[in-house]
């Protein structure tokens, strides 16, 4: 299904991306690497030829997605490699931990521009390729804090909350053109979302959440994700927490689950 097929990779350097990458080497996909940190795209690259996969197949394509004047270059170039795009997931991102009296402006502003805009700005960069060949697939790594409202996270989840809205409206306009949107619904994977995550002041937390430690394996992860992929389904939930269970008593009681994560926090 996916060999032979060019797919595109933000957030490429790490964790849920790198899991993902790893899952298309093994299928014979063409990928793309992007990231900020040239020295860990070259080492999921290396992994991804370990799968099996041609150097010639693997490109690394450094981004910052807040850099928007940048897109249509990063575009070109992933074009002048491999012809054409098949798939954009874009799962570029950072998490934080503080309260909101001691957010500061900027950080909310940080994480915007790098959960929110910089996914808007690639996909707007991709979509007019695929919408001419009537054919593509946009993807998008939300949260569950997309879903749910959590203590320490309020710019967090307001930028989940964000990107899960705008790619529901983007697949409700792409339904009839042969384009795909996908949302990807993490709960509690084992990553280093939190160490990189942001403090009140912009700082880095610098630590593994105990709620992180515990969480899905990352390549479990990718595995329940591609199985989606293969299936069609347009939101993929994943993990294995009480987190998950969250996700359907909110549809019902909602009040249940506020008195739960206030308790939390």
């Amino acid at each position: 299904m996916f060999k032979d097929k060019t797919i595109w990779i933000t957030g490429g350097s790490s964790g849920i991306g790198e899991a993902l990458a790893l899952q298309f080497a093994s299928q014979g996909a063409r990928i793309v690497l992007s990231a900020r940190r040239n020295d860990e795209l070259n080492r999921v690259r290396d992994a991804c030829i370990g799968q099996g996969l041609s150097s010639e197949n693997v490109l690394v394509l450094p981004l910052d997605v807040t850099d928007f004047e940048f897109m249509p270059v990063a575009v070109t170039r992933v074009c002048d490699a491999f012809g054409h795009i098949d798939m954009l997931i874009n799962n570029a991102g950072i998490s934080q931990r503080s309260l909101c009296v001691d957010t500061d402006m900027t950080v909310y502003r940080k994480l915007f521009d790098v959960d929110v805009l910089g996914q808007i700005a690639l996909t707007k960069a991709v979509l007019p390729l695929m919408l001419e060949r009537r054919s593509g697939h946009i993807v998008i790594t939300s949260s569950v804090a997309g879903k749910i409202g959590v203590a320490r996270r309020t710019g967090y989840c307001a930028a989940k909350h964000a990107v899960m809205g705008f790619y529901d409206a983007l697949r409700a306009e792409t339904s009839g053109v042969g384009i795909k949107v996908t949302t990807i619904t993490p709960g509690f994977i084992n990553t280093n979302i939190s160490v990189n995550a942001l403090k009140g002041d912009g700082s880095e937390f610098g630590s593994v959440d105990k709620d992180i430690a515990g969480g899905m394996d990352v390549t479990r992860c990718a595995e329940v994700i591609m199985e989606g992929f293969r299936k069609g389904t347009p939101e993929i939930a994943v993990g294995e927490g009480m987190e998950m269970k969250a996700l359907w008593l909110k549809r019902f009681f909602p009040k249940a689950v506020f008195k739960k994560v206030a308790q939390m926090g």
